[in-house]
């Protein structure tokens, strides 16, 4: 199929060529990508642009220093905690992340279709994730701010395609994560390491799990890896196991849910407040309040190891569940 193109992109491109600075280059190529129609004949060349806008930012930085990083790529932390999704090329991390947020991140049946992370917000009960879509990474090429964007998440969710050889994807990404030092929770760190690591709690999703013969090759992947790290299986095609990933995901988050009430009402179950695992009461009052530390006397807690009502100190480890009622 021909593209097509419209005379202002020939009139964009003439621009990209003459510019003389990374940020004239850069706007050049937007535009481009901006003006350029979305129809078959037109993927690859989309893609192409985004590889050079990533690249020119990538370079653009590289002379700046490391310590200019580019705004548009630092995301804000919101919600119980932060999920990125990486991976191989056409995994399908932009196709769950559209399924499970109100995110609309381009998806295309192309490799790169997606050059910078886009957030989205995932419910799960009454809390949500913050779930960030990123540009595929390989041995060959990653963007370099991806650095620090999969250093600072919370939660490293490792997308892989069952149809397409996942040992090798995750055999692939874990050999990029070890160049920048970042380990899966619970594996070994090499002796001779010369800077801190980065440890992360990861998650692998195997995605394209349509039917029940891809479920027999999730089991052959599972014994074939002899990967310790937790898994899921999930179909974005088919909305399958989404319940199950957000499940798993809350369970290797290591947070709890604590709720609060006043003496004599009802706790509100709808909005709890999120806290790392092993908080102390202490924890929950500054989140409340910062005066409440100094001014809180005790608490009454219902939940797990305790019995309804019994009254505890600030030093009071709290668990998922628990309900708080403070007394000033």
């Amino acid at each position: 199929m021909p593209a097509n193109l419209p005379p202002p992109y020939f009139e964009a491109e003439k621009r990209y060529r003459e510019a003389r600075t990374a940020e004239e280059k850069i706007e050049a190529l937007e535009e481009m990508l901006t003006i350029m129609p979305k129809h078959k004949g037109t993927d690859k060349l989309r893609a192409d642009l985004r590889r050079r806008i990533a690249k020119t930012k990538t370079e653009a930085q590289q002379k700046k220093g490391s310590s200019k990083r580019d705004a548009s790529y630092s995301i804000e932390r919101e919600g119980a905690a932060q999920v990125v999704l990486t991976g191989a090329p056409n995994t399908g991390k932009s196709s769950l992340l559209g399924a499970l947020s109100n995110a609309r991140p381009e998806v295309a049946d192309f490799p790169h279709s997606t050059w910078k992370p886009t957030p989205g917000m995932v419910p799960y009960e009454n809390i949500q994730f913050q779930m960030v879509d990123t540009p595929p990474i390989t041995r060959e090429y990653m963007d370099p701010w991806m650095a620090d964007l999969l250093r600072r998440a919370d939660i490293l969710a490792i997308l892989l395609d069952l149809h397409a050889d996942p040992l090798q994807q995750l055999e692939d990404t874990l050999a990029v994560f070890r160049v920048l030092r970042i380990y899966p929770k619970g594996e070994a760190i090499p002796a001779d390491l010369k800077k801190s690591p980065f440890i992360k709690k990861c998650l692998l999703v195997l995605n394209k799990m349509d039917d029940d013969k891809d479920e027999a090759d999730y089991t052959a992947f599972l014994e074939l890896s002899e990967t310790r790290l937790p898994c899921v299986g999930v179909s974005v095609l088919a909305g399958r196991n989404f319940h199950v990933l957000l499940k798993e995901l809350y369970s290797i988050s290591e947070i709890i849910r604590v709720y609060t009430k006043v003496p004599g009402k009802e706790p509100d179950f709808t909005a709890p407040f999120v806290l790392p695992e092993g908080s102390p009461l202490e924890e929950l009052a500054e989140k409340i309040h910062k005066d409440f530390v100094d001014q809180l006397k005790f608490a009454k807690v219902w939940g797990k190891n305790v019995f309804d009502g019994q009254m505890v100190q600030k030093d009071h480890i709290l668990q998922d569940g628990d309900i708080v009622e403070m007394h000033i």
